[in-house]
């Protein structure tokens, strides 16, 4: 007798099969002068996996073993072929629905890339469907296969579409949303480089020329006031030397100096002949040509003298 999870499912006597399930057949044969019986399970389903027990009737020997179902679901790529861009990255999605256990997913590339990675996990929503993407950047046209696995089993699924590599249209850089190509961004990096570059010896050139500006101000006005004390000292210079001494010139301050006794110088006149008489008063007295000058002097008064000379 052959039980299933504890239920009897078929029963095989010496002339026939008792078959109460049409799911679930038997095969007899002898090898080696052994008897062997199968059990042979159609339309396999998910719910058959459990305890399997093969047991005699009237006897206690039996054999047991745990039947595990896989279930070998459906492996796809949407969209089917791709069209893509040289050079710029993409992605490639797998998809298996209905595994059980879910199976181990790799990929296959059949075109030059410059980079690959995948990854692959289960859906969130689904315990018996898992997901793989595939990232790469492909330089030319090929094929990409994704590979199912069943763990345990030698058996795997495979799918495969082309990669057909095109050339970025002339006008797809000005379009919003578009990466630039990899020629382009260099490029943009080095303009903007020599233009900050540019920029910075702007900056230095404008700072000295501000600098020297600054230097040359000062110093024009440091000249112009070097210029003027100049023309000022030369000009008291000048009036100082132009001008003449003033010998009669008395200050107002008294003077501390010891005076001098008063001094007189008389000339003796030749007598003329006729009755001039030999003495006269200094009011009357008339000098010859001969007559040296006299200079008076009063020293007692702080008043401003006036100094007369006679010739």
């Amino acid at each position: 007798m052959w039980a299933l999870k504890g239920t009897v499912v078929l029963s095989v006597t010496p002339t026939e099969p008792i078959i109460t399930n049409d799911r679930f057949t038997s095969a007899s044969y002898e090898e080696g002068g052994n008897f062997i019986s199968e059990m042979i399970i159609h339309d396999v389903q998910l719910s058959d996996s459990g305890q399997v027990k093969c047991s005699l009737q009237n006897s206690d020997r039996d054999g047991s073993a745990f039947l595990s179902v896989q279930v070998m679901g459906v492996l796809l790529i949407p969209g089917g072929s791709l069209v893509v861009l040289a050079e710029e990255p993409c992605n490639v999605t797998c998809r298996a629905l209905g595994w059980t256990p879910l199976p181990d997913i790799s990929w296959e590339i059949g075109a030059p890339v410059s980079h690959s990675s995948y990854d692959s996990a289960p859906e969130p929503d689904d315990l018996q469907s898992a997901v793989s993407v595939l990232a790469l950047t492909p330089l030319g046209s090929g094929s990409v296969t994704c590979v199912a696995d069943m763990k345990g089993l030698p058996l795997q699924e495979s799918v495969t579409v082309n990669l057909t590599v095109v050339q970025p249209p002339l006008g797809s850089v000005d379009k919003p949303g578009t990466s630039l190509p990899t020629w382009a961004i260099a490029l943009l990096a080095v303009s903007l480089s020599l233009l900050s570059i540019l920029i910075i010896v702007l900056i230095i050139i404008f700072c000295c020329c501000c600098a020297s500006r600054r230097e040359k101000e000062e110093s024009s006005y440091q000249s112009q006031i070097r210029k003027s004390a100049s023309v000022k000292t030369n000009t008291e210079t000048f009036q100082t030397k132009s001008g003449k001494e003033n010998y009669g010139y008395s200050s107002d301050e008294p003077r501390t100096t010891t005076s001098l006794p008063p001094k007189r110088s008389e000339s003796s006149v030749p007598e003329q002949r006729g009755s001039r008489p030999p003495h006269q008063g200094l009011d009357h007295c008339q000098p010859g040509p001969a007559s040296r000058p006299q200079v008076s002097f009063n020293v007692a008064s702080p008043k401003k003298v006036r100094n007369a000379t006679l010739v």
